[in-house]
């Protein structure tokens, strides 16, 4: 398993960590910008190259008429600064760690934002998996408000498959409500995790070998941030709160549980840490514990 990047953004303090002001107020006034990188999750199965997301398409800074709406144009300049060229194309991005676009068999879509499907249409191929609930926003009036451009998901020849969750025997994962299996296997599981949409999934990644993972895509921008229940400026925080405590829960039960979400600067100095050899990570521990002052 891998992280690459699709570029990268600037996002308001207080759309990251949290505010108590309207959030017109603040994508309006705020002088706050953090930058955040756009990450794709790459994970190589027995059968088939799996995806995380898509990240951003870079026509987003060229085509002046990507987003269609003349509104969504001016805001998006208020809530987003957008640092992304030709070369940051998620095919592009795959051919530099060695794949072609074509291997890619399945993408988990966590939700329905422009900065997570727009490399959907350099992998034809590949099965889109959606929740059914984040789905349905398609069929509300103006999508687009919420960030969903219908433009540019329901586009020819996308092989979406909205899912269902089904209950799980695993005590672990009952609280979530229902789980899906990616590969039947195991290996990769769907959860839902509400908040930052309506229907965002979450997914959880076990191997042997390997600390277990939790890809939470948008559920936080930092895990400190979740671990403090400390809700972004966006989103539905009654939500976001439940789908915290069940992830904290998660963690309790599973230990090493490695949170990794899609915008957190040091998610991909975390994976790569964990994907070292055992016995790397154990002598890197203990000389950690020997240079620490006590």
């Amino acid at each position: 398993m891998r992280v690459l990047s699709t570029g990268a953004g600037e996002q308001h303090g207080e759309h990251r960590r949290g505010t108590r002001l309207p959030q017109l107020w603040w994508v309006l006034t705020s002088r706050s910008w953090v930058r955040v990188p756009i990450n794709v999750f790459v994970i190589e199965h027995r059968d088939g190259l799996v995806l995380f997301d898509t990240g951003l398409d870079p026509a987003i800074v060229s085509d002046p008429r990507y987003v269609d709406s003349a509104v969504g144009r001016l805001l998006l300049r208020r809530i987003f600064r957008l640092h992304i060229d030709p070369a940051d194309a998620l095919a592009s991005k795959l051919e530099a760690l060695g794949h072609a676009p074509s291997e890619v068999t399945k993408v988990v879509v966590s939700h329905l934002h422009f900065d997570h499907i727009g490399g959907i249409a350099a992998v034809p191929q590949a099965e889109l998996l959606v929740s059914r609930r984040e789905w349905q926003q398609l069929e509300s009036r103006h999508p687009e408000r919420e960030w969903v451009l219908r433009e540019h998901i329901e586009i020819p020849g996308a092989r979406w498959r909205p899912i269902e969750f089904a209950a799980s025997p695993d005590p672990l994962l009952a609280p979530f409500g229902g789980i899906h299996d990616v590969m039947r296997d195991g290996s990769m599981v769907l959860l839902p995790t509400p908040g930052h949409t309506p229907g965002s999934i979450s997914m959880l990644v076990r191997t042997a070998g390997l600390p277990p993972l939790l890809l939470v895509a948008d559920l936080t921008y930092e895990v400190d941030l979740l671990m403090r229940d400390q809700v972004p400026g966006t989103g539905d925080a009654a939500q976001l709160r439940a789908s915290f405590a069940k992830v904290r829960a998660l963690r309790e039960q599973l230990p090493g549980l490695l949170i990794l979400p899609s915008h957190d600067p040091g998610a991909a100095q975390a994976l790569s840490a964990a994907m070292e050899p055992p016995a790397v990570r154990a002598a890197a521990h203990r000389s950690r514990a020997v240079s620490t002052p006590r």
